[in-house]
């Protein structure tokens, strides 16, 4: 029979649309497979993704030397991506870590380590001159800063992928907006159903973020588990802009890794208004099926994390004080690796890319390069840390 297309990527996120970027580069015959974005959050009854948001901190500094690579080939090929797509979405404000040494040592003096393989230049502070530089931040006098200036900041993650998908399509690939409900090996080709239509390839790649357990896209189950997150957003005026408008990207930690916060500095939505996000990694709620995921992305988020982050924001940044404070809601993917996931299934036409662990969302564009070499030459090898990103199933 006549095939359709070579290769099928499904999920049009920030790892699919990177995937199909980088894939119409080495390949002809490829489609992208994916809804768009939902209009109306709140009345959408299908599958969500994670990057429909303005900013991702994105940095280098990393105690584990793949993620830390990752984030760093990604980086080098933000500028390149804005330029040759026309679409912005990097804005390079430096991120800050703080915290206090003797509970972050390992964690810190591995990152260190790792910034130095990667050749990044970290600023460390001492904690005298901490609240000099960062006067808006409120922590403990022993906390130590660790400022990473260059190749640091915040990304777009709605400009990003669209700017992947608006290359992928330029290199030729097919973007096809509809929902992938089933992917079929048929032996000497996958089947895949998407929109009330059969597509046929050589080979398949699910990229589906958290929702890729859900249908029937995989043989088997990844093990992964889907986690609830909730972000908070300060609205902030013109006086909060004069004390926070500079401020890099910032990692606060805690005693405790489910402890730390992440804090973006203020960025525009498309409501017009401006806003300072953040966020944590405490929440226990995870969703094992599709509806479930679906009713959290419609709701607001944990009314209860909120205020916890609306507490702990209060804490760190003061003048934020009197600020409207609304929530939203969010989803991260973790394998029990600590990496993603970048390999075939059970089926050696089917490959699956997943497993951001709530850090993926900077190292994207390399994320999916790696799938794209994954479908065009059947293997990841050492150099890509292939098998650390080996995935793990489910049991039958």
């Amino acid at each position: 029979m006549a095939i359709d297309f070579r290769f099928i990527i499904i999920g049009r996120g920030m790892m699919g649309a990177a995937a199909a970027r980088h894939l119409s580069s080495m390949a002809d015959g490829i489609a992208l497979i994916g809804p768009r974005e939902p209009e109306e959050r709140k009345a959408h009854h299908g599958v969500f993704a994670s990057h429909y948001d303005e900013a991702r901190i994105t940095r280098t500094f990393d105690g584990n030397l793949a993620w830390g690579t990752f984030a760093a080939r990604a980086l080098d090929r933000y500028r390149e991506i804005e330029a040759k797509s026309g679409i912005s979405f990097y804005s390079e404000v430096g991120c800050l870590f703080a915290g206090p040494e003797k509970n972050e040592q390992d964690y810190i003096e591995r990152a260190l380590t790792v910034s130095r393989t990667l050749g990044s230049k970290i600023e460390i502070i001492a904690p005298s001159e901490l609240g000099q530089r960062f006067p808006y931040l409120a922590v403990a006098a022993d906390f130590t800063g660790y400022l990473e200036r260059k190749r640091a900041g915040h990304i777009n993650p709605r400009a990003l992928v669209r700017a992947q998908a608006k290359l992928a399509e330029q290199g030729g690939v097919s973007l096809i907006e509809a929902t992938a409900t089933s992917v079929r090996d048929a032996g000497s080709h996958v089947e895949v159903m998407a929109g009330g239509r059969s597509y046929s390839a050589e080979r398949v790649l699910v990229a589906a973020g958290g929702f890729s357990n859900s249908h029937a896209l995989l043989p088997r189950p990844v093990d992964i588990s889907v986690m609830a997150r909730t972000v908070a957003f300060y609205e902030i005026g013109e006086r909060e802009m004069a004390i926070f408008g500079d401020m890099p990207s910032t990692i606060v930690l805690g005693d405790r890794e489910e402890d730390h916060i992440y804090i973006l500095p203020p960025v525009r939505y498309p409501d017009g208004k401006t806003y300072l996000k953040l966020g944590g990694d405490t929440e226990a709620l995870s969703f094992g099926r599709l509806e479930d995921a679906g009713a959290w992305f419609r709701s607001d988020g944990s009314a209860a994390e909120r205020d916890h982050l609306a507490r702990v924001a209060l804490q760190l940044m003061p003048e934020l004080a009197g600020c409207p404070v609304t929530s939203a809601p969010c989803v991260a993917n973790f394998t029990p690796t600590g990496y993603p996931y970048a390999g075939f299934t059970q089926s050696p036409r089917i490959a699956v890319l997943t497993g951001g662990n709530f850090v993926a969302a900077k190292s994207s564009d390399e994320l999916g390069r790696l799938g794209a070499v994954l479908l065009a030459e059947g293997q990841l090898g050492e150099a890509d840390f292939g098998s650390a990103l080996t995935p793990v199933f489910a049991a039958a």
